[in-house]
């Protein structure tokens, strides 16, 4: 036991003083701040200060669309009125947008009897905020025009067409109820697990590269002297996940620091509220360590068996092919978190830690299915460390030939 936590030790402060962990633990939160700053600052007056003219050949129509684009206090538009528009007033005010007087012409065209023909023209063609804006003000004066036609006064037909907002709250079996918002629930459980995936496979690689670069400059020679391979693998796990936890611990405290800004209040305003339960908070460290220790076994074996970097990277694709999985059930897991897919996703062991955040954004499962994950994760880590272990045993002294499927086969016959 002194012999692995020796190696622990050694390997938590070699990649704690590295200058690759300072750079990562400090500069992912300040990219991340970067972020919201720059959200915050450009989207200050997205889409507003916008000089659009309305030209149709039914005046009131006309007239009600600028009314409900001037009513928009966000948008700050100048609106500019032609109806009855001729061919000719069309003709100008598309040369005013043409030439950048104007950011956009609507043009409306009714007829008795039929649906009206509207076209919207302007040089940007990315500005969805001023052409929903657009939509949604000609769409509520047809829909005006229409009530009041057919004799219903302005008032009360503004009053039917005015909408209204919907507070969401989250029923939990315990019997409480908390605000909610699927939007929310969706990016929270969409990051937390980017993060569990993301950590868990850059600490597993870590581990794989340490072995490879210990393996090429022949200083396992000196260490087998002092210690067994088998200690020498539990302090390389316990050693590197440790450092997985300490960076993940800084971030969360700068994600905190940050969310509680101004800029990020100004951000996330409205219904986009987060709401972190004690489950996710209590789990969210067991699934990291469950899944690490999965990966990094895995690679720590595979690792013993390559003789460079390059080799190792050939093995790439099997920790992202979980991954890639798990977000491809993303849509399904959010939307219903106790479908077949989504339990059975939950269960398998690769897919478990992402899956099980994602279902726990959208409704936290019942007991028994955290313990048959959980369950069916630790079963398989010890599968994966006794297959590791024994190729480890060999490997990380065998030099100067890649190791084929017979000969893995061999190493773990002998050992």
């Amino acid at each position: 036991m002194h012999s692995i936590l020796l190696i622990a030790r050694r390997e938590y402060l070699e990649q704690v003083r590295g200058r690759a962990f300072k750079m990562t633990t400090i500069g992912l939160p300040a990219v991340f701040a970067l972020i919201v700053g720059v959200s915050y600052l450009s989207s200050l007056g997205l889409g507003a200060n916008r000089r659009v003219a309305v030209a149709s050949n039914d005046p009131a129509l006309a007239e009600q669309i600028r009314h409900n684009l001037l009513g928009d206090k966000q948008a700050k538009a100048t609106v500019i009125v032609a109806a009855p528009a001729t061919p000719q007033d069309r003709a100008l005010l598309l040369s005013k947008v043409e030439d950048g007087t104007l950011d956009g012409l609507l043009s409306v065209e009714t007829t008795p009897g039929k649906q009206p023909a509207a076209t919207y023209t302007s040089q940007s063609a990315g500005d969805f905020i001023t052409t929903g804006r657009i939509r949604s003000a000609l769409n509520h004066a047809l829909l005006d025009e229409r009530l009041t036609t057919g004799g219903m006064n302005q008032v009360a037909a503004d009053a039917l067409v005015e909408g209204i907002s919907i507070t969401t709250y989250q029923a939990h079996k315990d019997g409480t109820v908390v605000r909610s918002s699927a939007e929310a629930s969706f990016w929270k459980g969409y990051i937390m697990a980017i993060l569990l995936s993301m950590t868990t496979m850059i600490y597993g690689m870590n581990v794989a590269r340490s072995i490879i670069q210990e393996k090429t400059s022949r200083i396992f020679e000196v260490m087998l002297s002092i210690a067994r391979p088998a200690d020498l693998l539990a302090g390389k796990l316990i050693g590197v996940g440790a450092v997985g936890l300490t960076q993940i611990a800084i971030w969360l405290v700068a994600a905190a620091a940050i969310l509680v800004s101004p800029f990020a209040s100004a951000v996330l305003t409205g219904d986009f509220t987060v709401h972190i339960s004690w489950a996710e908070a209590v789990l969210f460290p067991v699934y990291f360590v469950l899944g690490y220790l999965l990966y990094s076994s895995l690679f720590a074996g595979l690792a013993a068996t390559c003789e460079t970097e390059q080799e190792l990277q050939m093995y790439t694709p099997l920790a992202a092919a979980p991954t890639w999985l798990s977000f491809a059930l993303i849509l399904v897991v959010i939307n219903d978190s106790n479908s077949i897919w989504s339990v059975a996703a939950s269960f398998f062991p690769p897919t478990a830690p992402v899956i099980m955040f994602l279902r726990m954004a959208a409704e936290i499962p019942p007991a028994w299915q955290f313990a048959v994950s959980i369950g069916l994760l630790a079963l398989s880590i010890w599968g994966v460390l006794w297959f590791s272990a024994r190729l480890y045993r060999i490997g990380i002294l065998m030099y100067g030939k890649r190791a084929t499927l017979p000969e893995l086969l061999r190493w773990l016959r002998y050992s």
